[in-house]
């Protein structure tokens, strides 16, 4: 099983945070969410390689530095494309198992990540995690890599469902606290400041005295 890390160009990141945090800030916590991440992910011993999908210089700096591979996305074409792109060329490289993460999941934990495997199975099968308002696909395992075409958004989890029981897959669902708080509002700041101290992320929001 690999595990991938799609994450556009930081500079890029997080406009939805715009009201309440300047660019400078977005960027940096983005980079705080992707150390939390890389962290956890790496520390999961099923995985045979960790990669982060990417052509951000910074966060390919950030995946080096924590011991996780870099592959090209080629351009900056968004989380679906990025994803269709790496799980195809998994693929073609005889992969035949992939776990999607976003890099905005800073309270994920080792134990939820081990969930996911263990729930996974057989082929051709897909497990994933809904974000806690059950609208986005927060982490995605699947087997083989392209079994089903990926389209991530605001509402991609039960279209996600869908597709996977037209194309006849074993489907897997569990809801996990730690996946399921992607960080993309000020409610999910303010949730994510709620939790115990623990994080990068948690202690750059303390420290710029964002909440």
């Amino acid at each position: 099983m690999w595990a991938v890390i799609p994450v556009k160009n930081l500079n890029e990141a997080k406009h939805r945070l715009e009201s309440v945090l300047n660019p400078i800030q977005r960027r940096n916590l983005f980079a705080a969410m992707l150390e939390d991440v890389l962290a956890t992910v790496m520390a999961v011993p099923e995985f045979e390689q960790v990669a982060v999908a990417t052509i951000c210089p910074t966060a390919a700096e950030i995946a080096r530095r924590n011991g996780a591979s870099v592959l090209s996305t080629v351009q900056d074409e968004g989380q679906t494309k990025a994803v269709a792109r790496t799980a195809a060329t998994l693929e073609e490289n005889g992969i035949k198992h992939m776990l999607m993460l976003p890099g905005d999941v800073p309270l994920v934990t080792v134990e939820e990540i081990q969930t996911v495997l263990e729930v996974h199975g057989n082929a051709p099968t897909m497990t994933i995690v809904p974000a806690r308002d059950e609208q986005g696909s927060n982490c995605i395992a699947l087997s083989p890599p392209t079994a089903v075409p990926l389209r991530f958004g605001p509402n991609s989890y039960f279209p996600h469902l869908e597709t996977a029981r037209k194309m006849g897959l074993t489907l897997n669902t569990t809801k996990l606290a730690g996946i399921g708080l992607d960080i993309d509002t000020q409610d999910d700041l303010q949730e994510l400041c709620k939790q115990p101290f623990q994080t990068r992320a948690q202690e750059y929001l303390q420290e710029q005295k964002i909440m």
